[in-house]
């Protein structure tokens, strides 16, 4: 079947985009305010593109044509860190999704520990066994939207923390340790099942 996203409404092409690209890595992303509040919220639309230097982008909705307090901070500050999410914490992580005034601390919100961060300076998550600090370096909005559409953030990586319970030698990450978390459609989460290896020819 085929469908053209002009001639169907917004809800079913969230459906179609969100349950056919799976599964996708959480950006938990952690800011600052201006007038120094904590924020930190998970987002679905996030992922590395490219290593030399490191960057990572995510994208968050404007519902109403509104930002979102992430979306403020990062504009605000120029900075943001990404906290991975691991199945122990992912009902904190869940929690942080709600949508609540920019005066209510997340961390606070959800019993999670902020600890400084190295060179930026929104706090990161402790529980999250990867970090990555963040410098702002590129924002767009999608043109055309309906509802707001969408801001898409591209950041560069000034700083990895890593903990030893998840890193091998050669900086390698231990997939049996880290087990983290990737967003599905809905409600839907999963976990890492069977991996195989494929050779490159």
């Amino acid at each position: 079947m085929d469908f053209d996203p002009q001639l169907i409404d917004q809800k079913a092409t969230y459906k179609l985009l969100t349950g056919a690209v799976i599964p996708r890595p959480i950006g938990w992303i952690s800011t600052i305010s201006k007038d120094g509040i904590p924020n930190l919220a998970p987002f679905s639309f996030f992922n590395a593109v490219g290593e030399d230097p490191p960057h990572v982008m995510f994208s968050t909705v404007r519902p109403n044509n509104s930002n979102k307090d992430t979306l403020n901070n990062v504009l605000e500050t120029g900075q943001f860190v990404v906290n991975m999410v691991v199945e122990e914490i992912v009902e904190k992580m869940n929690t942080t999704s709600q949508a609540v005034s920019p005066d209510i601390n997340e961390f606070e919100l959800a019993g999670l520990t902020p600890t400084p961060s190295v060179k930026v300076k929104a706090p990161r998550v402790l529980e999250s066994p990867v970090n990555m600090e963040c410098e702002l370096v590129h924002h767009y909005t999608l043109e055309d939207s309906k509802h707001g559409g969408a801001t898409i953030i591209v950041g560069r990586i000034v700083m990895f923390h890593v903990d030893e319970s998840v890193l091998q030698d050669d900086f390698k990450i231990n997939m049996e340790t880290y087990k983290p978390v990737a967003r599905l459609a809905g409600s839907n989460y999963s976990k890492l099942g069977e991996i195989f290896s494929i050779k490159r020819t």
